[in-house]
């Protein structure tokens, strides 16, 4: 398989920032800082982003809960299953 190395050069951050209207400046500060990181700061700095943002994930589930937004999903599975329409995991 051959590796493409000029797809790893592509300033996707950027690209990803302008397409949601974000401050190309402050992504690109960050981008520069993070590839500036040495091999053992990298790998610290993925276990510390996967940490944020799985808690940013879990906060925006449970705003979700608390709004209801999964209450007709939660319906729609509890008549399923009434219905027979489930299986043990």
């Amino acid at each position: 398989m051959q590796v493409h190395r000029e797809l790893f050069e592509l300033p996707l951050i950027r690209v990803y920032s302008k397409n949601i209207g974000g401050s190309v400046t402050n992504i690109e500060k960050l981008e520069s800082e993070v590839s500036r990181l040495s091999a053992r700061e990298l790998t610290a700095f993925r276990a510390w982003f996967a940490e944020f943002d799985a808690a940013a994930w879990d906060r925006e589930i449970e705003r979700d809960v608390e709004a209801g937004r999964f209450e007709s999903l939660a319906d729609a599975a509890l008549a399923d299953h009434a219905a027979g329409r489930s299986r043990k995991l």
